[in-house]
């Protein structure tokens, strides 16, 4: 593999924490707009977390002689619903989570330990993500529309105080 491979797999890396930035704060303005602060807080919180992602690949691309393409990859879902949102993001956070295993398996075996590992932190990152955003939507599940109504309510208490 050579490091235009590399750069490559470094790129559709960027394009993908691109396409769940616009996507995180998507739901992030949603989910603000419909009370549920702390699951926009989340969303937020999220995707500040990705654009450092973005920041790590591509100071690894341009190390490597590369330049960055700052090209979000497949277009965002118009998704309103709470439960959708947090699905769609669990999906994504998996996806992401499998393609960097694979680009760290692949910068592994062509002697590329610091992409390697670049990955590998992202994978852990990215798994962190799905747990948070399954812990959720088991919250939900488990408690129904009241545990969305309370987040509504939390609002309430907050604005009015």
């Amino acid at each position: 593999m050579s490091s235009q491979d590399t750069i490559t797999l470094l790129n559709k890396a960027v394009a993908d924490e691109l396409c769940a930035i616009h996507q995180y704060i998507y739901f992030h303005v949603h989910l603000d707009d419909q009370g549920f602060r702390p699951l926009a807080a989340l969303f937020k919180k999220t995707a500040i977390r990705e654009m450092g992602h973005v920041e790590q690949l591509a100071e690894r691309i341009l190390f490597l002689g590369g330049d960055v393409e700052m090209t979000a990859a497949a277009a965002t879902l118009k998704i309103i619903e709470p439960v959708e949102m947090l699905a769609k993001a669990a999906a994504m956070e998996q996806e992401s989570a499998h393609f960097y295993n694979d680009a760290a398996t692949q910068c592994g075996a062509n002697a590329d330990a610091t992409t390697k590992q670049l990955f590998e932190g992202l994978v852990r990152d990215e798994e962190s993500h799905y747990d948070e955003f399954q812990r959720q939507m088991e919250h939900i599940k488990r408690f129904g529309p009241a545990y969305l109504a309370l987040q509504s309510v939390s609002n309430l208490e907050t604005t009015t105080a």
